[in-house]
């Protein structure tokens, strides 16, 4: 039987739970683009599905865009005091993605860009379509770095040999390229995608609840410690830069060249 479940952020998360398995499908715009209300929306949904019944999570985009990343377009127009009003909401939906308590597969149907590699990164294990895009940071060349968190889901993820080289370069790669440099853990047909973020999904829902949340949290408790000593220092260095004239100007330019390009 499928779930569907009701709440408040529905308009732009779909979730549908069977067998003890979450779908959620993110259906914000075009290209997920992440803004405060989508956001929001991730927290909201990512809060609720962790006392909710579901054994686990599969995450995924809707149509051929899994994330764009941060909405460019939104943040230039919105100018500083967006913002700052944006990067806190940031941080909470991707903290409640990364500490999620539960097995979290991502499905990546397509581009994952920017924040949306950072989005699936957060994930316990990313499954990638062969034809779904491309996968990568691209921050630095926007101008911006990196708020404390989405720095270390990125490290979590990419193994260290390829770490400094994919945030230095803003490179984005193609499936089995993302593949072996450790971006994605397995590359398969676009149609079965799905069926096998679910499967993924199930094997580790059979593991006791209890057990895995400790381990999970075992794993990620040095990340928490960081987070502790130095995310706030680093959040707020971060946020000046997002922030300034001279970067909302940079950011000003790369949309304009990329939309040209487009």
């Amino acid at each position: 039987m499928v779930k569907r479940e009701n709440a408040r952020w529905k308009l732009m998360i779909d979730v549908e739970t069977e067998n003890g398995i979450a779908v959620v499908t993110l259906g914000h715009g075009k290209a997920n683009a992440l803004d405060i209300e989508f956001c929001d929306a991730l927290s909201k949904c990512f809060d609720e599905l962790a006392t909710s019944a579901a054994r686990a999570v599969v995450v995924a985009g809707r149509g051929r865009m899994f994330s764009a990343g941060v909405d460019l377009i939104r943040a230039s127009a919105g100018g500083a005091d967006y913002m700052r009003k944006f990067l806190p909401v940031l941080n909470r939906s991707f903290a409640s993605i990364f500490f999620h308590p539960k097995p979290l597969i991502a499905a990546i149907n397509g581009h994952a860009m920017a924040g949306g590699a950072v989005l699936a990164c957060c994930a316990d294990r990313r499954i990638m379509a062969r034809s779904g895009g491309r996968i990568g940071v691209t921050e630095l060349l926007v101008g911006v770095p990196f708020p404390a968190l989405a720095f270390e889901a990125v490290r979590f993820a990419v193994p260290a040999r390829y770490l400094a080289e994919s945030l230095f370069s803003g490179a984005t790669y193609e499936p089995d390229i993302a593949l072996q440099r450790g971006w994605v853990e397995e590359v398969v047909e676009a149609d079965a995608l799905m069926p096998r973020a679910i499967a993924a999904a199930q094997q580790l829902a059979q593991l006791s609840p209890e057990a895995f949340a400790t381990t999970k949290r075992q794993l990620r408790q040095e990340i928490r410690e960081r987070l502790d000593r130095s995310g706030a220092a680093v959040d707020k260095a971060a946020t000046e830069i997002w922030a300034a004239p001279q970067t909302l100007r940079h950011i000003g330019d790369y949309v304009a060249r990329t939309l040209k390009k487009a």
